[in-house]
């Protein structure tokens, strides 16, 4: 026999919230929480169409739709199926990868290039569970992406059924905004306001849970619900049936009413004109003003071609970080990308644009005491980090970075930074970018120089060419050498640091610009997590072009533990084939070394030709040690 709910905590909240401050009576009150409870009320005014072949898949579609949502990627399973069935019909392409943390990382690429939600649909219980590295790195990143989970049915919440766990906490700590969707006519105000916090204020990570029971059409639910109607039955049976038959009803009462899918209005904090105009002076005072620009600024709604303007109307030095490299362009007069630190200690102004001070910035010990800081984020938290340590901003803006700066700029009419300060920061990074070639031509104890490869690399990339960057120590490397060519073509993990990004990343961005040329710059380590994603990119006719650079290691963390601890224990992998690996999952696998190092361009040249086939591209680059990165950390 089925049991009822436990109501006696819901019934004294509802006596607090009604009884006490009416003044109505016990019984009247609890009449209407009887009837509220098993939705009785709703049921007297909206009806259930038994006959209804329709189902919640379809709405969750619709509502897709209605905001612009181009692709869900996801992972097939029973929970779900209606949902990517519908979705499929209307037009909204499914994409189902090889693992379910690949789905997010993709949405969240999507997220990050086309200024809307990124969207996962996974199945309950270990679908669910697999993405979750996935959702806190979009957390981490404030990429506004939307999880839908399947859950096993209402009735059976907590009651073993396949893959039923509590999911809804697993996700508070790491998504804005959770539900679970438990009215067929829920699904629409749910979604809706999802979307809405998942871009609103930070944006970041929202999660929806839909039971299986509310995706299916009626008919089904109802046989597979346990109403037993045949024999002889008891008073506790004909009890049950009452109970369960009410469920089902409510569950879809009014479900197929007309609801409007308008999205509903996305709210952003914007600065005050005192703080715009403050902000102006402090610039208009600088000698030596210098801007950290974060992946913040990318963000809607000003576009960022507006915001690259903005900046080069400043004339102020920029060091790009996150999804703001490549804002400036390949070769910006006002872009510095070496020697930060010195830059940092000279400079009497800093303006924060999205830049945090966690470790990338030496939690604001990089600062000078004698600096002025002007920090600008959308997240209180963010803009004040480790403020009460190590550095006080003169001004702290809660607000949308390019909407900012925008506003700054157009009070400071004709002004230019000091040529003088611009050029000194530009001769320092000459310097460092002559050194950094020179490290090109060194030879290495085995196969070839990572530095001498991505070198080769820049020279060769499209004008279009959007970079994933996936790995420790050869994409920290890749860091200083490729230059992406504009804004929002630089796709990295951010603050969490997270391996394992490149399948999803290449996946959403080759299908949000079908045009470019996306490059994965891979680790050999990093590149474990997504190979299997090569079948995906076969399979969906998603070329991509990946670079691996392929020293036998885990280096950045060998590059520490080796010295101080004398041992290379964990750290040691094999000149694995990656390239033939490759090649059986649909790709064109190719392989450099010191065998073919003398025509390693032809070696490039032909992975192009095969990308512009059609074919994705694996080139697997055997490197040998440097002391590049030298003193770089790795925690």
């Amino acid at each position: 026999m089925a049991s009822m709910p436990k109501v006696g905590s819901e019934f004294q909240k509802y006596l607090i919230q009604y009884a006490i401050p009416t003044g109505i009576s016990f019984a009247s009150i609890g009449v209407l929480f009887f009837l509220k409870r098993f939705g009785l009320l709703y049921q007297l005014f909206h009806k259930v169409e038994e006959s209804s072949k329709k189902h919640g898949g379809e709405i969750v579609a619709d509502v897709l739709k209605a905001h612009n949502v181009k692709h869900v990627f996801t992972l097939v399973g029973g929970h779900i199926s209606p949902i990517l069935v519908a979705c499929e019909k209307i037009g909204i392409k499914i994409v189902d990868t090889r693992h379910e943390v690949t789905t997010v990382f993709a949405a969240d690429a999507v997220a990050r290039m086309s200024g809307t939600v990124g969207v996962a649909a996974v199945t309950a219980g270990p679908g669910v569970t697999n993405t979750v590295t996935a959702v806190k790195n979009a957390q981490m990143a404030e990429s506004p992406v939307l999880l839908i989970g399947g859950a096993a049915a209402t009735l059976l919440k907590g009651r073993g059924a396949l893959q039923d766990i509590d999911q809804m906490s697993l996700f508070k700590p790491l998504c804005k905004f959770c539900a679970s969707v438990t009215h067929v006519r829920d699904i629409v105000p749910t979604l809706k306001k999802a979307f809405q916090i998942a871009q609103s204020g930070t944006p970041g990570p929202v999660f929806v849970e839909f039971p299986i029971d509310v995706l299916y059409p009626y008919d089904m639910v109802k046989r597979e619900i346990g109403m037993k109607d045949k024999g002889p039955i008891g008073l506790g049976q004909k009890i049950v049936n009452w109970y369960l038959n009410n469920h089902l009803n409510n569950l879809f009462a009014g479900a197929w009413e007309k609801r409007d899918l308008t999205p509903l209005p996305v709210l952003r904090p914007q600065a005050t004109r005192r703080q715009i105009q403050k902000c102006a002076e402090l610039i208009s005072r600088a000698k030596k003003p210098v801007i950290l620009v974060g992946s913040q600024a990318t963000l809607p709604p000003i576009p960022v071609e507006d915001l690259r303007k903005a900046f080069e109307n400043l004339g102020i030095p920029c060091f790009l970080g996150g999804m703001s490299r490549g804002l400036l362009g390949r070769h910006s007069p006002i872009q510095v990308r070496q020697r930060r630190k010195e830059a940092l200690k000279d400079a009497d102004l800093v303006i924060l644009a999205g830049a945090v001070c966690d470790f990338r910035l030496g939690y604001g010990r990089v600062f000078s005491k004698k600096s002025k800081i002007v920090a600008i984020n959308r997240d209180k938290q963010q803009l004040y980090k480790n403020s009460d340590m190590f550095w006080k901003p003169t001004l702290a803006v809660q607000s949308d970075i390019a909407s900012f700066i925008t506003a700054v700029v157009q009070t400071l009419p004709g002004y230019k930074c000091d040529p003088d300060w611009v050029k000194l920061l530009q001769s320092r990074d000459m310097e460092k970018e002559q050194a950094n070639i020179a490290k090109g031509a060194e030879v290495t104890d085995v196969h070839l120089n990572p530095v001498k490869v991505l070198n080769l690399v820049e020279d060769m990339l499209s004008d279009n060419a959007i970079l994933v960057a996936d790995g420790g120590d050869f994409v920290g490397t890749a860091a200083y050498i490729l230059r992406p060519r504009g804004p929002l073509m630089w796709l990295d993990p951010g603050a969490f640091g997270t391996l394992g990004v490149g399948g999803g990343f290449a996946l959403g961005a080759k299908l949000c610009r079908p045009d470019s040329d996306v490059w994965i710059i891979y680790g050999d380590g990093s590149l474990g997590f997504s190979i299997a994603e090569f079948d995906t990119f076969t399979r969906f006719k998603t070329p991509i072009l990946a670079l691996v650079g392929n020293d036998a290691s885990w280096m950045q963390i060998s590059r520490e533990q080796v010295p101080i601890f004398g041992s290379n224990v964990a750290c040691k992998l094999e000149f694995t084939e990656y390239e033939v690996a490759a090649q059986g999952l649909g790709a064109v696998g190719l392989r450099l070394d010191r065998t073919n190092e003398d025509v390693m361009d032809k070696v490039l040249e032909k992975a192009m030709e095969e990308y512009k086939k059609g074919n994705s591209v694996l080139i697997n680059v055997l490197i040998g040690k440097t002391d590049f990165r030298e003193g770089s950390i790795s925690v």
